[in-house]
């Protein structure tokens, strides 16, 4: 017998360009799902308003631009179902009546909460939306049955609260024998710590990033004047690879043999930090440059992306109108014509 797939569900939220961390992060991730499980990838638009609600302009923008990465770094709309969360309305409608029955300090001991108040002061989030967010995704998670969800380790307490809300939402409307929603499991996921060109994490807010869809001549002058070890001030001195960003990068994408040899040039001074930065960039090209022909090719074929989204949207409707038929009669508001 072979193994029942799994039904994974994971958003993004359209706030800006994608970058080399995005696709270490959680995009690697992504491929390596679909090839064995069931995936809803979704747009999360909606959750994007959370932080963002002042410039509602930036989702718009920046959606389709998303959608394209998503299709030139590999997932497949022949394994995957990509969607917008918006387009799907049945998701508000679930968030809304879990609001009635999920108790308040349910919502404010979610650890990220004051964590994103404190970390983006600049913006007002007092707001009920975001407190309301892990909701919002729950409902999202909930609504496909999900099984699985991938997640970084500051987002187990997010999928946590989906699996107390499943199983009060199965104990106050259901039988114990009939549970409507299953408790899904986080899946702890392998993350490469994608560094940013200055050591930092990477991160648009610290203009720090190698876009996925920038031209590579932009990408190779970022690299190389990339900040190195500030004790190799003169050609002939010698480094300390670890206080040297661009070391963090040979981490992720260059071999063992060649660290080894980088890290005898460095301290001994006999290879410069050009020769250093050149071996890097023989390697996001390999990465980068079959992605942005792929996009490239994409951007001309925009119908055919809008078709594939359409067609996503289509099926998670679907998907979402059974759900929401059995939430609805568990309720017994079946009373509806």
């Amino acid at each position: 017998m072979t193994e029942k797939k799994l039904r994974i569900v994971s958003g993004m939220r359209p706030t800006g360009r994608l970058h080399l961390g995005h696709k270490k992060g959680v995009l690697d991730n992504w491929l390596n799902l679909q090839k064995e499980q069931e995936c809803l990838f979704f747009v999360a638009d909606w959750h994007a308003l959370t932080t963002d609600y002042a410039q509602p302009e930036i989702v718009g923008k920046t959606i389709w631009d998303m959608v394209i990465d998503w299709l030139a770094v590999g997932v497949d709309p022949n394994k995957s179902t990509i969607f917008i969360q918006s387009e799907v309305p049945e998701h508000a409608e679930l968030h809304l009546l879990f609001s009635f029955m999920t108790p308040l300090p349910w919502l404010e001991r979610v650890p990220t909460y004051k964590d994103q108040i404190e970390k983006l002061r600049e913006k007002d989030l007092g707001t009920y939306g975001f407190l309301g967010y892990p909701l919002l995704q729950a409902a999202d998670i909930l609504m496909y049955q999900a099984n699985g969800v991938p997640v970084g380790e500051d987002q187990v307490p997010h999928v946590e609260l989906t699996r107390e809300v499943a199983r009060r939402f199965n104990h106050l409307y259901r039988k114990p024998d009939q549970p409507l929603f299953p408790e899904p499991e986080s899946l702890l996921m392998p993350t490469a710590k994608m560094p940013g060109l200055d050591g930092q994490k990477m991160s648009k807010s610290y203009g720090n990033t190698i876009e996925l869809a920038e031209e590579w001549k932009v990408t190779e002058k970022k690299v190389k004047t990339m900040p190195t070890d500030p004790a190799r001030m003169r050609r002939d001195d010698p480094g300390t690879p670890e206080k040297c960003p661009v070391w963090d990068f040979h981490k992720t994408f260059s071999t063992e043999v060649e660290r080894e040899e980088l890290r005898d040039g460095c301290t001994s001074a006999s290879i410069g930090c050009l020769d250093c930065k050149k071996v890097l960039l023989t390697h996001l090209e390999e990465e980068l440059q079959p992605i942005r022909q792929r996009r490239a090719d994409l951007v001309i074929h925009m119908d055919d992306v809008r078709d594939i989204v359409r067609s996503g949207n289509e099926r998670a409707r679907v998907l979402a109108g059974r759900t929401m038929d059995k939430v609805r009669r568990s309720l017994k508001m079946n009373y509806r014509v």
